[in-house]
């Protein structure tokens, strides 16, 4: 876990605005406050969900996991930003064999529109990077606009189309 902190610390050297490091189990509390706050934003798009209460993450298990990055942004001591990046093998007949997903991308909303959420995928990229990934993939609904925008201004193209029916 130390090396994983350090690989941080040396990654964002200088970063004033919105101090970035490894979520910690204390964090736990806040970052489920944000789940919340995705849910609710994903809840009209995705119909198919259970009604609330529903936690979409294992947040203590990402939190201790080698094979995940749960980042976190901070600012004046305030939780106000995450994201997660997870090592997968990808499937054999792609050209990369191991990638980096992306996922839990949170800014409270007194501070979107400033480039937050790109500073944390860059990391969680740099970190997957690291472990020897050579692609980023991510799931975002096809009806959320402000999310595809900033995942499309980040470099990140559409790939495939899930779809689904009720039966």
């Amino acid at each position: 876990m130390l090396v994983f902190a350090a690989f941080f610390e040396e990654l964002f050297k200088g970063v004033n605005v919105m101090q970035i490091r490894p979520g910690e189990i204390g964090d736990v509390p806040k970052l489920r406050e944000f789940e919340q706050g995705v849910i609710a934003t994903e809840r009209p798009l995705a119909l198919n969900l259970k009604p609330d209460p529903i936690n979409y993450y294992d947040l203590e298990g990402m939190i201790t996991s080698e094979q995940f990055a749960l980042l976190v942004g901070e600012e004046g001591g305030e939780l106000i930003a995450c994201g997660y990046g997870r090592l997968d093998k990808s499937a054999a007949h792609f050209q990369s064999d191991l990638n980096v997903y992306l996922g839990f991308m949170f800014v409270t909303p007194e501070n979107r529109g400033q480039g937050l959420s790109s500073v944390i995928m860059e990391a969680l990229i740099d970190w997957g990077k690291s472990r020897g990934a050579t692609e980023a993939r991510l799931d975002v609904y096809a009806s959320n606009e402000p999310a595809r925008r900033a995942y499309e201004k980040a470099g990140f193209k559409s790939l495939l189309l899930n779809m689904r029916k009720t039966i």
